[in-house]
């Protein structure tokens, strides 16, 4: 029997977008970003965050995973924003949809070093967000903004 391409409706349906999180910390008024070494968004600074595991809430999922990257011991807080994260194939074709909830975090222990995920870190102002330019992810570059304008 000769087999099929997957049409991008089947391929759609076997895809399911993944719940995730982002770290929003600012401390000094400088927020907390890192360099992604696995996609979405390898290479550039975006906040730290990953996948929400079966039976762990958003909170708790946000601090584990700041504390993965960065070995910083922070308590989640609210919910800033949600953003869709989708990944396609210079084809069109859809690797991958991720929700990604970004919590607001409050500091309560540890100095930010890379790991896991990350391959550096970096405490961010306005103007150093505004440096950085292109190598920030654009959905963290958007909450960055926003996080850290003046009031």
């Amino acid at each position: 029997i000769p087999l099929r391409p997957m049409s991008s409706t089947t391929q759609a349906s076997i895809l399911r977008p993944v719940p995730a999180v982002s770290a929003a910390l600012v401390r000094d008024g400088c927020l907390l970003m890192v360099r992604r070494i696995h996609p979405p968004n390898r290479g550039r600074l975006a906040l730290p965050g990953g996948r929400v595991e079966p039976g762990e809430s958003l909170q708790a999922a946000a601090q584990r995973e700041l504390f993965e990257e960065t070995g910083i011991s922070a308590t989640a807080g609210e919910v800033l924003t949600a953003i869709d994260v989708i990944d396609r194939a210079p084809d069109g074709r859809l690797r991958a949809h991720y929700v990604v909830v970004v919590l607001c975090m409050v500091w309560r222990d540890g100095e930010a070093v890379a790991a896991d995920d990350a391959g550096e870190v970096r405490w961010l102002d306005l103007a150093g967000l505004e440096a950085a330019g292109d190598d920030v992810c654009a959905s963290a570059g958007r909450v960055a903004r926003e996080l850290l304008a003046p009031n």
